[in-house]
Protein backbone atom coordinates (compact mmCIF):
# COMPACT_ATOMS: atom_id res chain seq x y z
CA UNK A 1 0.00 0.00 0.00
CA UNK A 2 1.11 3.02 -1.07
CA UNK A 3 2.49 5.28 1.95
CA UNK A 4 0.41 8.39 0.18
CA UNK A 5 -3.35 6.98 -0.14
CA UNK A 6 -5.46 8.76 1.82
CA UNK A 7 -8.34 6.82 4.63
CA UNK A 8 -11.48 5.75 2.58
CA UNK A 9 -13.86 8.43 2.13
CA UNK A 10 -10.84 11.37 2.98
CA UNK A 11 -9.89 13.25 -0.07
CA UNK A 12 -7.81 16.48 -0.73
CA UNK A 13 -9.15 19.39 -2.17
CA UNK A 14 -7.43 20.73 -5.15
CA UNK A 15 -6.66 24.32 -6.37
CA UNK A 16 -10.01 24.72 -8.35
CA UNK A 17 -12.38 23.07 -6.14
CA UNK A 18 -11.01 24.52 -3.59
CA UNK A 19 -11.19 28.30 -4.75
CA UNK A 20 -14.57 27.46 -5.09
CA UNK A 21 -15.50 26.44 -2.00
CA UNK A 22 -13.98 29.10 -0.46
CA UNK A 23 -15.74 31.84 -2.81
CA UNK A 24 -18.97 30.08 -1.60
CA UNK A 25 -17.51 30.10 1.81
CA UNK A 26 -17.51 33.53 2.30
CA UNK A 27 -20.71 34.38 0.30
CA UNK A 28 -22.60 32.23 2.26
CA UNK A 29 -21.07 33.55 5.81
CA UNK A 30 -21.79 36.99 4.42
CA UNK A 31 -25.34 36.31 3.55
CA UNK A 32 -26.13 35.44 7.37
CA UNK A 33 -24.23 38.50 8.76
CA UNK A 34 -26.81 40.45 6.64
CA UNK A 35 -29.46 38.24 8.41
CA UNK A 36 -27.29 39.72 11.79
CA UNK A 37 -26.14 36.11 12.72
CA UNK A 38 -22.59 36.57 14.46
CA UNK A 39 -19.97 34.01 13.52
CA UNK A 40 -18.38 31.73 16.17
CA UNK A 41 -15.79 28.91 15.94
CA UNK A 42 -15.74 25.97 18.21
CA UNK A 43 -12.66 23.89 18.92
CA UNK A 44 -12.16 21.02 16.53
CA UNK A 45 -11.77 18.67 19.62
CA UNK A 46 -13.79 19.22 22.81
CA UNK A 47 -13.40 16.08 25.88
CA UNK A 48 -15.93 13.15 24.76
CA UNK A 49 -18.75 14.04 27.56
CA UNK A 50 -19.21 17.60 26.42
CA UNK A 51 -19.08 16.60 23.05
CA UNK A 52 -21.55 13.49 23.82
CA UNK A 53 -23.88 15.23 25.70
CA UNK A 54 -27.56 15.95 25.26
CA UNK A 55 -28.66 16.18 21.58
CA UNK A 56 -24.67 14.88 20.72
CA UNK A 57 -25.66 11.21 22.30
CA UNK A 58 -27.00 10.25 18.72
CA UNK A 59 -23.46 11.14 17.64
CA UNK A 60 -21.57 8.49 19.36
CA UNK A 61 -21.28 5.97 16.63
CA UNK A 62 -20.02 8.83 14.07
CA UNK A 63 -17.47 10.37 16.48
CA UNK A 64 -13.83 9.99 16.28
CA UNK A 65 -12.25 9.27 19.76
CA UNK A 66 -8.82 9.90 21.34
CA UNK A 67 -7.19 9.91 24.41
CA UNK A 68 -5.91 13.39 25.95
CA UNK A 69 -1.50 13.15 26.22
CA UNK A 70 -1.63 16.22 28.84
CA UNK A 71 -4.67 15.20 30.97
CA UNK A 72 -5.19 11.41 30.53
CA UNK A 73 -8.88 12.58 29.63
CA UNK A 74 -11.04 11.00 26.53
CA UNK A 75 -11.66 13.20 23.59
CA UNK A 76 -13.48 13.55 20.43
CA UNK A 77 -13.44 14.68 17.52
CA UNK A 78 -17.00 16.80 15.88
CA UNK A 79 -19.19 14.95 14.33
CA UNK A 80 -21.38 18.07 14.18
CA UNK A 81 -20.58 21.27 15.09
CA UNK A 82 -24.64 21.91 16.49
CA UNK A 83 -24.22 21.26 20.10
CA UNK A 84 -20.66 23.19 20.75
CA UNK A 85 -23.00 26.23 19.48
CA UNK A 86 -25.46 25.07 21.65
CA UNK A 87 -22.70 25.01 24.73
CA UNK A 88 -21.48 28.40 23.36
CA UNK A 89 -25.21 30.22 23.41
CA UNK A 90 -26.00 28.54 26.74
CA UNK A 91 -22.63 28.59 28.90
CA UNK A 92 -20.59 31.08 27.73
CA UNK A 93 -22.72 34.03 26.14
CA UNK A 94 -25.50 33.33 28.70
CA UNK A 95 -28.20 35.61 26.94
CA UNK A 96 -30.86 36.05 27.76
CA UNK A 97 -31.81 38.21 24.38
CA UNK A 98 -32.17 36.65 21.10
CA UNK A 99 -29.15 34.66 19.88
CA UNK A 100 -28.20 34.71 16.37
CA UNK A 101 -25.27 32.52 15.48
CA UNK A 102 -23.51 31.09 12.67
CA UNK A 103 -19.96 28.26 11.73
CA UNK A 104 -18.35 27.24 9.07
CA UNK A 105 -15.72 24.37 10.04
CA UNK A 106 -14.89 20.86 9.52
CA UNK A 107 -16.61 17.90 11.25
CA UNK A 108 -15.33 14.07 10.98
CA UNK A 109 -17.66 11.27 10.81
CA UNK A 110 -16.57 7.72 11.50
CA UNK A 111 -18.60 6.16 8.58
CA UNK A 112 -19.72 8.50 5.85
CA UNK A 113 -23.38 9.66 5.83
CA UNK A 114 -24.44 7.87 2.00
CA UNK A 115 -22.66 6.27 -0.30
CA UNK A 116 -19.76 8.30 -2.04
CA UNK A 117 -19.54 10.69 0.47
CA UNK A 118 -16.81 12.32 2.45
CA UNK A 119 -16.08 11.56 5.99
CA UNK A 120 -15.07 14.99 6.59
CA UNK A 121 -17.55 17.76 5.82
CA UNK A 122 -16.81 21.03 5.36
CA UNK A 123 -20.05 22.55 7.68
CA UNK A 124 -21.80 25.59 7.87
CA UNK A 125 -24.61 26.49 9.67
CA UNK A 126 -26.89 28.78 11.34
CA UNK A 127 -28.72 28.69 14.91
CA UNK A 128 -31.24 31.15 16.39
CA UNK A 129 -31.73 31.15 20.19
CA UNK A 130 -34.45 32.21 22.70
CA UNK A 131 -37.80 32.20 20.10
CA UNK A 132 -40.49 29.66 20.60
CA UNK A 133 -42.53 31.11 17.60
CA UNK A 134 -42.68 30.03 14.15
CA UNK A 135 -41.41 33.37 13.00
CA UNK A 136 -37.89 31.85 13.46
CA UNK A 137 -38.46 28.91 11.73
CA UNK A 138 -39.68 31.23 9.10
CA UNK A 139 -36.74 33.75 9.45
CA UNK A 140 -33.85 30.26 9.37
CA UNK A 141 -35.65 28.49 6.39
CA UNK A 142 -35.58 31.97 4.59
CA UNK A 143 -31.59 32.37 5.66
CA UNK A 144 -31.42 28.87 3.89
CA UNK A 145 -32.37 29.26 1.38
CA UNK A 146 -31.25 32.84 0.70
CA UNK A 147 -27.60 31.06 0.94
CA UNK A 148 -28.54 28.37 -1.58
CA UNK A 149 -29.04 30.83 -3.80
CA UNK A 150 -26.21 32.97 -3.11
CA UNK A 151 -24.13 29.59 -3.98
CA UNK A 152 -25.77 29.79 -6.50
CA UNK A 153 -28.01 26.49 -7.51
CA UNK A 154 -31.41 26.26 -9.13
CA UNK A 155 -34.18 24.44 -9.08
CA UNK A 156 -34.87 24.59 -5.36
CA UNK A 157 -37.51 22.58 -3.81
CA UNK A 158 -38.45 22.29 0.15
CA UNK A 159 -39.84 19.27 2.08
CA UNK A 160 -41.60 20.01 5.13
CA UNK A 161 -42.61 17.69 7.72
CA UNK A 162 -42.85 18.36 12.01
CA UNK A 163 -41.80 16.30 14.46
CA UNK A 164 -44.86 16.81 17.25
CA UNK A 165 -46.84 14.85 14.39
CA UNK A 166 -45.49 11.63 15.65
CA UNK A 167 -44.68 12.24 18.59
CA UNK A 168 -48.73 13.07 19.58
CA UNK A 169 -49.26 9.65 17.79
CA UNK A 170 -46.85 8.06 20.05
CA UNK A 171 -48.40 10.05 23.23
CA UNK A 172 -49.45 7.48 26.23
CA UNK A 173 -48.46 4.47 24.17
CA UNK A 174 -46.12 2.39 26.15
CA UNK A 175 -43.46 1.47 23.84
CA UNK A 176 -40.06 0.17 24.56
CA UNK A 177 -36.94 2.12 23.04
CA UNK A 178 -36.19 -0.54 20.70
CA UNK A 179 -39.20 -0.55 19.18
CA UNK A 180 -39.82 3.27 19.35
CA UNK A 181 -36.64 3.36 17.10
CA UNK A 182 -37.87 0.25 14.70
CA UNK A 183 -41.35 2.36 14.22
CA UNK A 184 -39.49 5.04 12.85
CA UNK A 185 -37.33 3.62 10.64
CA UNK A 186 -40.37 1.69 9.11
CA UNK A 187 -41.80 5.52 9.01
CA UNK A 188 -38.89 6.76 7.12
CA UNK A 189 -38.86 4.06 4.51
CA UNK A 190 -42.32 4.03 4.32
CA UNK A 191 -42.85 0.17 4.92
CA UNK A 192 -46.59 -0.49 5.71
CA UNK A 193 -46.26 -3.93 6.19
CA UNK A 194 -43.83 -3.47 8.94
CA UNK A 195 -45.14 -0.49 10.21
CA UNK A 196 -48.55 -2.76 10.66
CA UNK A 197 -46.35 -5.54 12.23
CA UNK A 198 -44.81 -3.10 14.78
CA UNK A 199 -47.96 -1.42 16.10
CA UNK A 200 -50.17 -4.56 16.08
CA UNK A 201 -51.29 -4.05 19.74
CA UNK A 202 -50.85 -0.35 19.84
CA UNK A 203 -54.19 1.90 20.71
CA UNK A 204 -56.42 2.11 17.17
CA UNK A 205 -55.99 5.84 17.18
CA UNK A 206 -52.50 5.65 17.48
CA UNK A 207 -52.04 2.37 14.71
CA UNK A 208 -54.10 3.97 12.33
CA UNK A 209 -52.91 7.03 12.39
CA UNK A 210 -49.37 6.18 11.96
CA UNK A 211 -50.06 3.89 9.18
CA UNK A 212 -52.04 6.52 7.75
CA UNK A 213 -48.18 8.23 7.57
CA UNK A 214 -47.05 6.35 5.34
CA UNK A 215 -49.38 7.60 2.10
CA UNK A 216 -49.42 11.32 3.34
CA UNK A 217 -46.87 12.94 1.25
CA UNK A 218 -46.85 15.05 -1.94
CA UNK A 219 -47.96 18.81 -2.84
CA UNK A 220 -50.25 21.30 -0.04
CA UNK A 221 -53.44 18.81 -0.48
CA UNK A 222 -51.62 16.45 1.87
CA UNK A 223 -51.74 18.66 4.94
CA UNK A 224 -56.03 18.17 4.05
CA UNK A 225 -55.67 14.75 4.06
CA UNK A 226 -53.50 14.59 7.22
CA UNK A 227 -56.56 16.98 8.98
CA UNK A 228 -59.08 14.39 7.91
CA UNK A 229 -56.89 10.89 8.69
CA UNK A 230 -55.48 12.17 12.11
CA UNK A 231 -58.42 14.49 13.08
CA UNK A 232 -58.81 12.08 16.31
CA UNK A 233 -55.33 13.09 17.82
CA UNK A 234 -54.86 15.90 19.94
CA UNK A 235 -52.79 18.96 18.40
CA UNK A 236 -52.07 17.61 14.84
CA UNK A 237 -54.45 20.21 13.60
CA UNK A 238 -52.79 22.99 14.78
CA UNK A 239 -49.15 21.71 13.79
CA UNK A 240 -50.74 21.03 10.15
CA UNK A 241 -51.70 25.23 9.98
CA UNK A 242 -48.35 25.86 11.47
CA UNK A 243 -46.81 23.94 8.09
CA UNK A 244 -48.83 25.42 5.57
CA UNK A 245 -48.73 29.15 7.21
CA UNK A 246 -44.38 28.29 7.01
CA UNK A 247 -45.25 26.94 2.99
CA UNK A 248 -47.52 29.88 2.12
CA UNK A 249 -44.52 31.99 2.73
CA UNK A 250 -42.04 30.61 0.71
CA UNK A 251 -41.51 32.16 -2.35
CA UNK A 252 -39.89 31.34 -5.93
CA UNK A 253 -39.35 27.52 -4.81
CA UNK A 254 -41.31 24.24 -5.14
CA UNK A 255 -42.79 23.15 -1.76
CA UNK A 256 -43.63 19.36 -0.56
CA UNK A 257 -44.86 17.35 2.49
CA UNK A 258 -43.78 14.21 3.87
CA UNK A 259 -45.43 13.59 7.51
CA UNK A 260 -43.45 10.48 7.69
CA UNK A 261 -39.92 11.43 7.33
CA UNK A 262 -38.89 10.36 10.79
CA UNK A 263 -34.93 11.05 10.28
CA UNK A 264 -33.95 12.72 13.27
CA UNK A 265 -36.60 11.68 15.35
CA UNK A 266 -34.67 11.58 18.84
CA UNK A 267 -33.44 15.60 18.16
CA UNK A 268 -35.85 17.38 16.41
CA UNK A 269 -38.98 19.27 18.30
CA UNK A 270 -40.75 20.93 16.19
CA UNK A 271 -41.14 21.97 12.18
CA UNK A 272 -38.15 20.42 9.93
CA UNK A 273 -37.24 20.80 6.53
CA UNK A 274 -35.07 19.49 3.96
CA UNK A 275 -34.27 21.73 0.42
CA UNK A 276 -33.09 20.24 -2.97
CA UNK A 277 -31.81 21.20 -6.01
CA UNK A 278 -31.44 20.31 -9.71
CA UNK A 279 -28.56 17.88 -10.05
CA UNK A 280 -28.81 16.89 -6.13
CA UNK A 281 -29.19 13.20 -5.66
CA UNK A 282 -29.83 14.53 -1.71
CA UNK A 283 -30.67 17.21 0.03
CA UNK A 284 -28.43 19.87 0.09
CA UNK A 285 -29.20 21.35 3.37
CA UNK A 286 -31.39 20.07 6.40
CA UNK A 287 -32.78 21.73 9.71
CA UNK A 288 -35.75 22.53 11.94
CA UNK A 289 -36.43 23.30 15.41
CA UNK A 290 -35.00 21.57 18.58
CA UNK A 291 -35.84 23.41 21.72
CA UNK A 292 -34.14 22.65 24.80
CA UNK A 293 -31.02 21.81 22.89
CA UNK A 294 -28.65 23.85 25.01
CA UNK A 295 -30.61 22.56 28.61
CA UNK A 296 -27.88 20.43 29.82
CA UNK A 297 -25.23 23.54 29.55
CA UNK A 298 -26.74 25.53 31.50
CA UNK A 299 -25.73 26.78 35.01
CA UNK A 300 -27.12 28.94 37.45
CA UNK A 301 -29.41 30.72 34.37
CA UNK A 302 -32.51 27.84 32.82
CA UNK A 303 -30.70 27.51 29.60
CA UNK A 304 -33.48 25.25 27.89
CA UNK A 305 -34.11 27.92 24.90
CA UNK A 306 -36.25 27.46 22.11
CA UNK A 307 -33.65 27.00 18.96
CA UNK A 308 -33.78 26.65 15.29
CA UNK A 309 -31.03 26.16 12.63
CA UNK A 310 -29.71 24.40 9.68
CA UNK A 311 -26.25 22.97 8.07
CA UNK A 312 -25.04 22.10 4.87
CA UNK A 313 -21.71 20.61 3.57
CA UNK A 314 -19.75 23.13 1.48
CA UNK A 315 -17.88 20.15 0.09
CA UNK A 316 -21.13 18.82 -1.67
CA UNK A 317 -22.58 22.51 -2.68
CA UNK A 318 -19.88 22.91 -4.85
CA UNK A 319 -20.78 19.87 -6.62
CA UNK A 320 -24.22 21.34 -7.80
CA UNK A 321 -23.58 25.03 -7.56
CA UNK A 322 -22.93 27.17 -10.71
CA UNK A 323 -19.38 27.32 -11.97
CA UNK A 324 -17.71 30.91 -11.27
CA UNK A 325 -15.38 32.44 -12.80
CA UNK A 326 -11.77 32.62 -12.55
CA UNK A 327 -10.32 35.81 -10.49
CA UNK A 328 -9.04 38.37 -12.99
CA UNK A 329 -5.45 38.90 -12.51
CA UNK A 330 -2.45 40.99 -13.64
CA UNK A 331 0.57 39.05 -15.72
CA UNK A 332 4.33 40.79 -14.29
CA UNK A 333 7.47 40.02 -15.51
CA UNK A 334 10.13 38.14 -13.14
CA UNK A 335 12.43 41.40 -11.90
CA UNK A 336 14.52 42.88 -8.82
CA UNK A 337 14.65 46.57 -10.26
CA UNK A 338 12.83 48.80 -7.54
CA UNK A 339 10.69 50.33 -9.96
CA UNK A 340 9.31 47.08 -10.50
CA UNK A 341 8.93 45.83 -7.67
CA UNK A 342 7.13 49.33 -6.00
CA UNK A 343 4.63 48.87 -9.19
CA UNK A 344 4.01 45.05 -8.31
CA UNK A 345 3.23 46.13 -3.97
CA UNK A 346 1.37 49.17 -5.02
CA UNK A 347 -0.77 46.93 -7.31
CA UNK A 348 -1.34 44.31 -4.63
CA UNK A 349 -2.10 46.94 -1.94
CA UNK A 350 -5.14 48.03 -4.36
CA UNK A 351 -6.24 44.50 -4.34
CA UNK A 352 -5.29 42.89 -7.43
CA UNK A 353 -4.07 39.93 -7.86
CA UNK A 354 -0.18 40.33 -9.32
CA UNK A 355 0.77 37.46 -11.02
CA UNK A 356 4.88 37.17 -11.36
CA UNK A 357 6.36 35.17 -14.60
CA UNK A 358 9.06 33.48 -12.99
CA UNK A 359 12.00 33.15 -15.48
CA UNK A 360 11.49 29.80 -17.89
CA UNK A 361 7.69 29.91 -17.08
CA UNK A 362 6.13 32.10 -19.64
CA UNK A 363 3.48 29.09 -20.16
CA UNK A 364 2.19 28.40 -17.00
CA UNK A 365 -0.98 27.48 -16.04
CA UNK A 366 -3.16 28.34 -12.74
CA UNK A 367 -6.36 29.33 -11.29
CA UNK A 368 -6.23 33.07 -12.08
CA UNK A 369 -7.17 34.46 -15.52
CA UNK A 370 -4.53 37.39 -16.18
CA UNK A 371 -6.64 39.26 -18.67
CA UNK A 372 -3.69 42.53 -18.44
CA UNK A 373 0.07 42.93 -18.21
CA UNK A 374 2.12 44.89 -16.26
CA UNK A 375 4.43 46.50 -18.68
CA UNK A 376 7.45 49.20 -18.94
CA UNK A 377 7.34 51.97 -21.24
CA UNK A 378 8.99 55.17 -21.42
CA UNK A 379 10.79 54.01 -18.17
CA UNK A 380 7.83 53.64 -16.41
CA UNK A 381 5.26 50.49 -15.63
CA UNK A 382 2.11 50.48 -16.89
CA UNK A 383 -0.82 48.03 -17.34
CA UNK A 384 -2.03 47.38 -20.68
CA UNK A 385 -4.67 44.53 -21.81
CA UNK A 386 -3.93 41.23 -23.17
CA UNK A 387 -5.50 40.70 -26.47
Amino acid sequence: MSAWLLPDHIADVLPSEARHIEELRRELLDTARGYGYELVMPPLIEHLESLLTGTGEALGLQTFKLVDQLSGRSLGVRADTTPQVARIDAHLLGRQAITRLCYCGPVLHTQPERPHATREPLQLGAEIYGHAGREADLEILSLALDCLRAAPVHGLSVDLADARIVRALLAGVLVDPDRLTEVHLALAAKDASELARLTADFPVAAREGLCALVGLYGDAGVLDQAEKALSRTTGVREVLLNLKWLAERLDGVRVSFDLADARGWGYYTGARFAVYADGAGDALLRGGRYDGVGAVFGHKLDRERPAVGFSLDLKQLVRVAAPRPLRAAIRAPWGDAPGLRAAVATLRQRGETVVCVLPGHADQIDEFHCDRELIEAGGQWAIQAIG
